[in-house]
């Protein structure tokens, strides 16, 4: 009930907000158990597995129509095929608790006449849906999704479930769609390969059924007893929520052990920025006064602090606090919207495709790489989808402390999030899409924390989109969802303090801080950093 006073709030609020999985509006459910859901061009249909019933609906308020009889005892997905109903049931003609002998009706809509039944591909055919020429459904114990027959329940192909509890399917003429119980969200998913596009919250805490009128999703929940529209293909293209106050004390600590003194210490500290994930809210403040504020080459802005003849057993601690707000961001990306190589605008390919010692983007081992991966795909998503999917499925994750260039990582078949970043950057400059990375300090397990590892992932160009996230190293799981979470995503636990394209003067191919130093012989020096973290009365910034 507080998540439906939630929604009534939001919609009533943000109206002029549109996003992909946006609520336009919701009704009740003619059953207090639904479980499928379908179009047929003019009304919904939606199965109840409690009544063994099939109602249709209006969908402008969900007004009963006309109901019929369910072809056996536990209705599930529910289809519509342009002139029939077709709806799997996973008791079949039993009804035996304990059996799983999932079955395939096809049903005329006007009397329930039962006119074909087929045994389902799979024994449990939880969602069900048409793409115009064949059936697909989803097993929630197998974690499959299957297209098959409706002649004779061949399977045509399957592939592995985005995640482990997917319910409702439906196909828009483009793309299916899938709902997963647990995770609470609904993915996109091409169905020619099973990779997930598109990834959206789902509007309930159980959705079971989805299903598309062409424009809009209509999902109906199994926990609130609720169908309900939602937004897809709008023209927002970034989703922005769950903010959190934080403040973070970014500390560099350089000591003279001897016997020789530092004769020279410059520190540069990257200073962080405005972006969609986040925003600073106070200026940036030192526990010394910076020498200078320096811009390198790629705009990166650091604060500069120099010093000389730093004696045995001296110690300098820089200290720079950035107090901020940060969002879990989340970008809707379309394929099909992504405009084409040619429109990236000059500026943005001078700077971002070119080389530098990390990627060796000539080299004989990128460019085969690049042509094993990439082939002739022209669309720049599709580019930077395949890379991804390479470098996941190439790399092992190892922190051994090394930045190995890109063509040494590809040979040796592991690295570290840096290392992941490289191979990425490299690949798809070499493919001719612009890239660069980003490097972070982020939050741990509590509020206050210490971070003292940091991160760093890549930032890639797509034509209407603009700049667009995605993580390689978080990304390198097994599940279609896993993969496919960090694409167009930016964590709240995160405070991008990095920009960068390669080499810089300052940062070098660092993230969060650099040092230059000179010695006397025999010097010993002890360098560490590390980031505290804790949470900021968010009082005192909200208006």
């Amino acid at each position: 009930m507080r998540k439906l006073l939630f929604f009534i709030f939001f919609l009533s609020y943000t109206c002029t907000f549109s996003y992909t999985g946006e609520i336009i509006k919701f009704f009740d459910s003619p059953g207090k158990f639904p479980t499928g859901i379908c179009f047929d061009g003019k009304n919904l249909w939606v199965a109840d597995r409690e009544t063994d019933k099939l109602y249709c609906i209006d969908p402008e308020n969900g007004k009963i129509y006309r109901v019929i009889e369910s072809p056996a005892y536990w209705p599930m997905g529910i289809a519509f095929d342009g002139k029939y109903l077709w709806n799997s049931d996973i008791r079949g003609l039993t009804d035996k608790s304990e059996d799983l002998d999932g079955m395939i009706f096809k049903i005329d809509p006007n009397d329930g006449t039962i006119l074909k039944t087929l045994n389902a591909p799979t024994k449990s055919p939880i969602g069900l849906t048409f793409d115009g020429k064949y059936l697909w459904c989803i097993d929630d114990k197998a974690d499959k999704v299957i297209q098959f027959s409706p002649i004779d329940g061949t399977t045509i192909k399957s592939f592995k479930a985005p995640s482990p509890d997917v319910t409702g399917i439906c196909f828009d003429g483009k793309y299916l769609w899938i709902s997963d119980r647990i995770l609470d969200e609904i993915y996109m998913v091409d169905p020619e390969t099973g990779l997930v596009l598109l990834i959206t919250d789902a509007p309930g805490k159980y959705v079971f059924g989805l299903a598309t009128d062409g424009n809009t999703l209509w999902a109906v929940d199994y926990q609130e007893d609720k169908i309900f529209q939602l937004k897809i293909r709008d023209d927002e293209k970034i989703y922005r929520k769950n903010p959190q106050y934080h403040k973070v004390v970014f500390t560099h600590s350089v000591k003279c052990f001897g016997p020789g003194k530092i004769k020279t210490l410059d520190v540069n500290i990257a200073l962080a920025e405005d972006r969609d994930n986040q925003k600073i809210l106070e200026p940036i403040s030192f526990n010394f006064t910076p020498t200078d504020i320096l811009t390198d080459k790629w705009d990166q802005k650091t604060a500069h602090f120099s010093f000389q003849n730093i004696k045995p057993g001296e110690s300098i601690n820089i200290q720079v606090t950035t107090i901020f707000k940060t969002y879990l961001v989340r970008y809707f990306i379309y394929p099909e919207f992504v405009g084409t190589l040619e429109q990236i605008p000059s500026d943005i390919k001078e700077k971002y495709l070119e080389d530098d010692e990390k990627y060796q983007i000539y080299s004989d081992i990128i460019q085969k790489t690049v042509r094993e991966v990439v082939g002739n795909e022209k669309n720049p998503y599709w580019i930077m989808r395949k890379i991804h999917q390479f470098v996941i499925n190439h790399l092992t994750y190892l922190m051994d402390g090394m930045w190995d260039t890109a063509p040494t990582v590809i040979v040796n078949k592991h690295g570290s999030c840096s290392e992941y970043s490289f191979v990425f950057i490299s690949l798809c400059r070499a493919a001719g899409l612009p890239t660069r990375y980003v490097g972070s300090t982020w939050i741990k397990k509590d509020e206050a924390s210490l971070d003292e590892v940091y991160h760093r992932w890549v930032e890639v160009y797509l034509p209407n989109y603009g700049w667009v996230p995605t993580d390689p190293t978080h990304g390198d799981r097994e599940l279609p969802r896993d993969q496919a979470y960090p694409i167009g995503y930016v964590s709240n636990s995160a405070l991008i303090t990095t920009q960068s394209c390669g080499a810089s003067e300052t940062l070098e191919w660092t993230y969060n801080s650099n040092i230059f130093y000179t010695t006397e012989p025999k010097t010993n020096v002890n360098i560490t950093h590390f980031a505290d973290w804790e949470p900021v009365d968010k009082t005192k910034y909200e208006k």
